[in-house]
């Protein structure tokens, strides 16, 4: 691997993942609706989740997803059944709180396994990984190796843009609690974007990542 390679590497892995997509907003609601700490968990869910995917790729999980489309199609519905309880969930909580106090915060553990079952049950990730990553592997190297290193490097780099976009919702979310309305408003926007992130994950097909 020589410099213009990993040069080339690093800046189309920092504008893919600074690209808002799916695991952005999903980041970036849980930071508006239970504050910054959940969504810094929530960014280490998401690249625990993509890491998975990424070694997946390595190993050729991607190419099973690719081969057999009832194992693609498995994933990604579990999937969207996980987003629409998350949603569910949300609702439930605007119902019940009835109040102006802000949605309870969950334990930073629960947080983090939500975000990495959000990513690791989302198959276009490892689909992704398979079609990106080999444009950087020197054919004279192992294969399995510098895929690996290359995507723990992409998960690097989205984790530092996740965070950054956490950072900025955080500085947004107290004035969005400071009324009544707006928490419940926030708590129903919430529950949207879960179900709708679902209703991506179901009926999309490309298969492209976040």
């Amino acid at each position: 691997m020589n410099a213009p390679v990993l040069a080339t590497f690093a800046l189309a892995s920092l504008v893919l993942a600074a690209t808002p997509g799916p695991g952005v907003l999903y980041i970036v609601t849980r930071t508006l609706s239970q504050g910054r700490r959940a969504g810094l968990a929530s960014v280490a869910g998401v690249a625990l989740g993509n890491l998975g995917n990424a070694l997946g790729a390595s190993l050729g999980l991607a190419a099973l997803l690719a081969m057999s489309t009832l194992a693609f199609e498995v994933i990604r519905y579990a999937g969207a059944v996980y987003l629409c309880w998350l949603g569910i969930k949300a609702l439930r909580s605007s119902i019940s709180s009835g109040d102006a106090a802000a949605a309870p915060a969950a334990p930073a553990a629960r947080i983090l396994r939500d975000g990495f079952m959000v990513s690791l049950l989302n198959p276009k990730t490892a689909l992704f990984f398979a079609a990106f990553l080999p444009q950087f592997i020197d054919p004279a190297g192992s294969a399995i190796a510098q895929s690996a290193l290359f995507g723990v490097a992409f998960v690097a780099i989205a984790a530092c843009t996740d965070t950054a976009y956490v950072l900025a919702a955080g500085l947004a979310a107290p004035a969005l609690r400071q009324s009544q309305r707006a928490s419940t408003v926030g708590r129903y926007l919430s529950a949207a974007v879960y179900f709708g992130l679902a209703a991506f994950t179901a009926a999309s097909g490309a298969r492209s990542s976040r």
